[in-house]
């Protein structure tokens, strides 16, 4: 369609015709991405908006933004877990420079593109880029107009997706993601990393029941991965005695593939199976943070799942985990030590995790029989977490459950710290769980009065 044409369309249908909603790649209606296994009746989810952008694949992407505030919010989002693996790099100066920098130059896979221009105006821009993009480059244009006809016409000139001003950052994460994460492709898999404050905090533990918890509670598949490779406790927790683990595809991580993982893997139960460490001091684990990185994105791409048990070591490659995790479980015990290390992993996210939830707190093995605590509340406080939890002090139960080999729920459905387990496998996953309804009972009302003479007594 020329300029002219769009004019005249415009002027059929009305400029002020609004974009409702905005609609990525053409398509009829939005689709969500991230796509979750069928909940039960019993269960709701809740898609936080930091969700609904995926992991980017490694991609060079070139912005050109004509206000600062725009190319802010891109620095912002090229600063986010999820673009850790692009290569980002944003000019001043719109489409006017990003022609001059493309003569005779190869363009890079994605190009984000702000005009200030009017309808027609950015028609003519886009149509002079186009005689300078490489075959294969995607488009998003950042305008200032929200018009349904300008988008359409941008779609069919072949621009990837339309987004209008001002450009949140998380918008342009949810963008790009929807650009190069097929909405029909099997999901990627959720990461879960699990740290403790300090040695002996109980975070294995912690690990190991959640993910239990997740397994059954969804009905869907989750792999643990324990990546405290000498002195690691899953295979313990969980009565198994497996002859390969996470160490062999650490040590050969591009062999890594979907059968092997598959051949790798040790089932635990008919949804939950374990990426074993071998558990042993018979050679030096000094393995490059990239080979972690490589293995978690297999697994990830074959499970929805992935709950990653991270020891209390500080090195690249866990530093590295911590912050490519979608969500960071923290466990603590009540006392000094724990708490200073806690308050300076929740300030070290939070100054690099800027567009992420911060992270759960489990306030572990409180109530220990003559030791002195710090009160949970102010220990939380300290961390500036007001949502956390509390597991009690039970060597009974604990200690019962780990020389059998079970999790605390398999060993006692009715125990306190198995609620609290279900009760943060739905926090992680963005989950919770309905009450059901009484039922109507006839003898309901003589109950009642029962109750109401007792009350009065």
């Amino acid at each position: 369609m020329s300029n002219a044409a769009y004019n005249r369309e415009m002027g059929a249908h009305g400029a002020g015709d609004r974009i409702e909603p905005q609609l990525p790649g053409g398509a009829e209606h939005y689709s969500d991405p991230v796509m979750e296994p069928e909940l039960s009746a019993e269960m709701v989810q809740s898609t936080p908006e930091h969700e609904r952008a995926r992991p980017i694949p490694r991609i060079s992407m070139h912005a050109f933004c004509e206000e600062p505030r725009t190319a802010e919010a891109i620095q912002v989002a090229a600063s986010d877990r999820r673009l850790a693996k692009a290569h980002v790099a944003v000019h001043m100066g719109g489409t006017s420079v990003a022609i001059a920098n493309y003569n005779g130059a190869p363009t890079p896979n994605l190009i984000i593109i702000e005009s200030v221009s009017d309808g027609v105006g950015m028609l003519a821009e886009l149509d002079s880029l186009a005689e300078c993009c490489d075959a294969g480059t995607k488009v998003i244009v950042i305008g200032h107009l929200n018009d349904v006809m300008l988008y359409r016409e941008l779609i069919r000139r072949g621009v990837s997706e339309y987004v209008v001003a001002p450009a949140e950052p998380l918008k342009i994460m949810e963008s790009i993601s929807n650009l190069y994460n097929d909405p029909e492709a099997d999901p990627v898999g959720h990461v879960f990393a699990f740290v403790g404050a300090k040695g002996g905090s109980g975070s294995s533990t912690v690990c190991h029941n959640t993910a239990w918890s997740i397994s059954e509670l969804l009905a869907t598949d989750v792999v643990i991965a324990d990546l405290d490779l000498p002195f690691g406790t899953a295979g313990l927790d969980f009565n198994q005695d497996p002859v390969q683990g996470v160490a062999d595809a650490l040590s050969s991580p591009d062999r890594l593939d979907e059968v092997l993982l598959d051949r790798l893997l040790s089932k635990c139960t008919e949804h939950l199976s374990l990426f074993a460490a071998p558990g042993l001091l018979d050679r030096d684990y000094d393995i490059a943070p990239e080979a972690y990185d490589w293995v978690i994105d297999v697994v990830r791409q074959n499970v929805p799942y992935l709950a990653v048990d991270i020891p209390h070591v500080w090195t690249a490659w866990t530093r590295q985990q911590l912050m490519q995790a979608d969500e960071i479980v923290i466990t603590a015990t009540p006392d000094l030590a724990s708490l200073r290390n806690a308050k300076n992993l929740v300030d070290l996210l939070k100054e690099n995790r800027h567009n992420d939830r911060p992270p759960h707190l489990v306030i572990n093995q409180v109530g220990v029989p003559k030791r002195p605590e710090i009160p949970a509340n102010e220990f939380a406080d300290a961390l500036s977490i007001h949502n956390y939890m509390l597991i009690e002090f039970d060597s009974e139960t604990f200690g019962t459950a780990c020389n059998n080999g079970q999790m605390i729920a398999e060993l006692s459905d009715r125990a306190k710290a198995a609620e609290q387990f279900r009760e943060l496998a739905l926090a992680v996953c963005h989950r919770s769980e309905q009450k059901k309804p009484e039922p109507n009972s006839l003898l309901r009302p003589l109950l009642n009065k029962l109750n109401l003479k007792k009350a009065g007594a």
